[in-house]
């Protein structure tokens, strides 16, 4: 919890209290439904939570957006931002109905009213231009991301940027690029965190247009 502090101090006591339940609860429910590696559990805070708010941190989602957080897993990036901003409204969708049944049981657990689920594949949500962005960790290649996201996003622009889709990404990332034909701006994760865990970490980002 003190990684975030480390960064991040302008929460209220309520956003205080959500995160720092995360840990018990994830460690409780993964003995459960695995839904991140036993190993990592006891580096919740800057491999999952932190990771996940380096969006917080290079995007300031207004309120009243919408965001869809394309397989989400266990929740990530989904509840940490859902947290960071609690006037956002965040739909976070999975195809695995057991991972969802851990998003839903946290979600209640720690009250977070600004989070709805949805089980199924991106490509099968009904609702179309729905979203000012989708947002994703680790769950495919961008071609992909891009593909599934881009029917749910409308046009338009609230903050500094237009909206789109925003993906966390490791490793070396040329190849997956080009064949996505889109044209991302890029972030380094590790100039926003100095952890060690962070150096081949990404941050890409599409314009809808």
């Amino acid at each position: 919890m003190e990684i975030i502090l480390k960064y991040f101090d302008d929460f209220s006591a309520t956003q205080l209290s959500q995160f720092d339940a995360l840990l018990e609860l994830y460690r409780d429910w993964n003995q459960k439904i695995n839904v991140i590696s036993r190993k990592d559990i006891d580096s919740l805070y800057p491999k999952h939570v932190l990771h996940s708010l380096s969006i917080a941190a290079r995007f300031g989602f207004e309120d009243g957006q919408r965001i869809i957080d394309i397989g989400t897993g266990g929740g990530f990036p989904g509840i940490p931002l859902a947290i960071f901003f609690p006037e956002v409204e965040f739909v976070l969708a999975d195809s695995i109905k057991k991972k969802l049944t851990v998003v839903e049981a946290i979600v209640q657990e720690i009250g977070l009213m600004n989070v709805k689920t949805f089980w199924g594949r991106a490509e099968d949500y009904k609702q179309r231009n729905s979203f000012d962005f989708a947002v994703s960790r680790a769950v495919a290649p961008l071609g992909d991301l891009w593909r599934w996201s881009k029917p749910l996003i409308k046009k338009g622009q609230l903050g500094d940027f237009a909206n789109g889709l925003i993906c966390l990404k490791g490793g070396d990332l040329h190849e997956e690029i080009s064949a996505s034909e889109c044209k991302p701006m890029i972030w380094h994760v590790h100039d926003l965190f100095e952890e060690p865990i962070f150096e081949e970490k990404y941050m890409l980002y599409v314009k809808r247009e």
